[in-house]
């Protein structure tokens, strides 16, 4: 994506006209290179969804870049609108104007919710989330039922079984459709491990299994590409990195924001790798937290190979150290029960 991203910079096709109400949008030229695609963007003037925005109008495969929250869109969809990229740019702010920016939508990215704050756990966040994402899912159902849903709201482990529980209910639910964005766990492993093994960053690959949440994620280093003499204990080391990763900016950030811009760079990554597979690129592989017969569990994050359909295959967890088997076991636990936690709230009410 990242060359995508310069690419498209660099062939700009046309300027954009904005507005300002409720509803908003700007049109540029198409190309008709790729197919067209819509994206949807549910939380757009957030944290995350800003940027996020700014990176899905950068992406030369988005034909139609449609941005929701409930305030603040209009302007957000205004500001991108002007960058001189292929797509149209819609904003919509408020709940009367989700259907209108739902409908058509081949891929909806979810930043919907609030940001973690010091002290506070992805589970603090749930209360609050669930109900967030339990009403864009029940809207999604009715307006786009075959997109590509993309979860970032968090909690992850269980906002994902919450929306599969809505889909279920309204009868759309395919779970070759639904996807936990587990990116940035990727993203954070990769740098780290190249920072650590000291090799060029762009050729490391880490797989990232499990969950996305403190101890349910498990960065696969034995697996990690190029191969690096790490001692166990840098192993350790880097795994609880991963896994706090999320902490760490919380707290560098002193309680005025979360991981809000590397949030939407792999949800960004995530987005792109979905819209590859939906136009037929073959071979597009990466770690999502999907329904899954990889383990017990009936949700888990691991490589998944993406296509027309959305999850063409869950592959493997191949082979495991010592210490990921021991740490596998240790976090099945701790995952269940937050997925078992979003499939109780789906169904109260």
């Amino acid at each position: 994506m990242r060359t995508s991203i310069v690419r498209s910079v660099q062939s700009a096709i046309a300027r954009s006209r904005s507005s300002s109400s409720t509803y908003v949008c700007a049109r540029t030229y198409s190309s008709d290179s790729v197919p067209e695609r819509k994206v949807a963007v549910l939380g757009a003037a957030g944290g995350i969804g800003q940027p996020l925005a700014l990176l899905m109008k950068l992406n030369p495969l988005v034909s139609k870049l449609s941005l929701y929250d409930i305030a603040g869109t209009p302007g957000v969809a205004a500001d991108v609108s002007h960058i001189n990229t292929r797509s149209e740019v819609c904003g919509y702010a408020g709940e009367e104007h989700l259907g209108k920016a739902l409908e058509g939508a081949d891929v909806v990215i979810i930043p919907a919710g609030v940001p973690r704050k010091p002290g506070m756990t992805r589970d603090d966040l749930f209360n609050i989330n669930a109900g967030i994402v339990k009403s864009l899912c029940t809207a999604i159902a009715k307006y786009c039922p075959h997109a590509l849903v993309n979860m970032i709201s968090n909690p992850v482990n269980s906002t994902v079984p919450i929306a599969a529980e809505v889909f279920k209910k309204a009868g759309t639910y395919d779970e070759k459709r639904l996807f936990g964005v587990t990116t940035l766990d990727v993203v954070r492993a990769k740098t780290f491990y190249a920072g650590k093994a000291n090799v060029n960053v762009a050729e490391v690959n880490v797989p990232v299994i499990g969950g996305h949440a403190g101890i349910t994620i498990l960065p696969l280093f034995s697996q990690a590409t190029p191969k690096a003499n790490l001692s166990d204990e840098d192993i350790k080391a880097l795994t609880k990195r991963t896994q706090d990763g999320g902490t760490e900016v919380v707290e560098a950030k002193a309680g005025k924001g979360s991981a809000t811009l590397s949030m939407a760079y792999a949800g960004a990554i995530f987005a792109d790798a979905c819209l590859k597979g939906l136009n037929g690129v073959p071979d597009v592989v990466e770690c999502s937290y999907v329904q899954s017969n990889v383990t017990e569990l009936p949700f888990f994050a691991s490589k998944v190979r993406l296509g027309k359909n959305g999850v063409e295959e869950v592959l493997g967890l191949g082979p495991l150290s010592d210490y990921e088997k021991e740490t596998l076991e240790s976090l099945k636990p701790e995952l269940l029960s937050s997925i078992e936690k979003g499939i109780k709230f789906a169904n109260q009410s």
